[in-house]
């Protein structure tokens, strides 16, 4: 009977019973909602039970069997695609599914040289980005939805290994008629008193706030944003200055508007840029090459998509 269920039908079904919907599955997967609920029809049809119960506006749940099914489901897709990973180490060859989660923030820089740039080098190897927050990318990592994810050390976990690859140092960015963008450097103090955007993302958000709480001040966040394009352009449009670790090498927001960088003087905690797999698991081939490539392209030299750490001097942007 497994014969006539093929492992695209089995994807579909899995998608939506973990999305909950045809609708989050067709946009997780990348797949037309028909093609996804023939599939499951199918399944349906061939195993004799219904495994979903339909809701208004294409929302699903799983019935009782249909629980177990998509444990099991789950289990067959795991051993197909480990027949990639028997298949690669035998012909020393690297190929199969790599699913690979980005930050939001760090995705537009990294992954078209990093994430992409490994699927031209390695043809046979299937690539699924997925971006989220450090939450979303933690969570996902624990459920087996993503293999390896590009973040920040942001929360120490037992089960979760980070090597870490570069260091990201805060600074601060400000419109170019704010009234620090002509200094070289200041301080958590000087900013104290001046009205900021915060980006609000989890575990980002403490870490900004942290740095004003160990200099022993409070900052005066007038506009919140869990978007770092939202972020830039309030700063740029002055609405106030904004605490960032990525560098992007263009200096205009999105709508046009000038940034400048200054250099956060003192001793501040950077973020620790790497890679985190679940610890105490065998990886495949596939993502320890793609382990291999982070190691081998990020550095606290050179960064993917980011401006050089000399960058943060407003005179050198200026300059540029």
């Amino acid at each position: 009977m497994l014969s006539r269920i093929t492992q695209r039908q089995l994807e579909y079904f899995v998608a939506s019973g973990e999305a909950g919907s045809i609708i989050g599955a067709s946009e997780r997967i990348h797949v037309s909602s028909p093609s996804i609920s023939a599939a499951i029809t199918h399944i349906e049809s061939e195993l004799g039970v219904q495994l979903f119960v339909r809701h208004h506006a294409q929302g699903v749940s799983l019935t009782a069997i249909g629980h177990q099914v998509l444990k099991e489901a789950k289990l067959i897709l795991d051993q197909m695609n480990n027949l990639y990973t028997i298949a690669s180490e035998s012909l020393n060859n690297v190929r199969g599914p790599l699913r690979v989660g980005c930050l939001d923030t760090l995705a537009p820089m990294l992954t078209p040289e990093l994430v992409f740039g490994f699927g031209r080098a390695f043809p046979g190897v299937r690539i699924t980005l997925v971006e989220g927050n450090h939450e979303q990318l933690l969570k996902q990592l624990r459920a087996a939805d993503i293999d390896i994810a590009l973040t920040y050390d942001l929360v120490p976990a037992n089960d979760v290994a980070f090597k870490s690859l570069a260091q990201l140092p805060p600074y601060v960015m400000v419109g170019e008629h704010h009234p620090l963008a002509t200094q070289s450097a200041v301080t958590i103090q000087d900013l104290a008193t001046m009205p900021m955007v915060l980006l609000d993302m989890p575990w980002s958000r403490e870490y900004f706030l942290g740095l004003f709480s160990e200099a022993g001040v409070a900052p005066n966040v007038v506009m919140r944003s869990s978007n770092m394009e939202v972020v830039r352009a309030m700063v740029a449009n002055g609405v106030g200055f904004g605490i960032a670790n990525v560098r992007p090498k263009a200096h205009l927001s999105q709508d046009g508007k000038r940034l400048i960088r200054v250099r956060l003087a003192g001793v501040n905690k950077p973020m620790q840029l790497g890679y985190a797999t679940m610890a105490n698991t065998q990886q495949s081939m596939v993502v320890n090459a793609f382990a291999e490539r982070c190691q081998m392209f990020i550095s606290d030299q050179y960064i993917p998509g980011m401006a050089a750490p000399s960058y943060f001097d407003p005179q050198v942007v200026r300059v540029a």
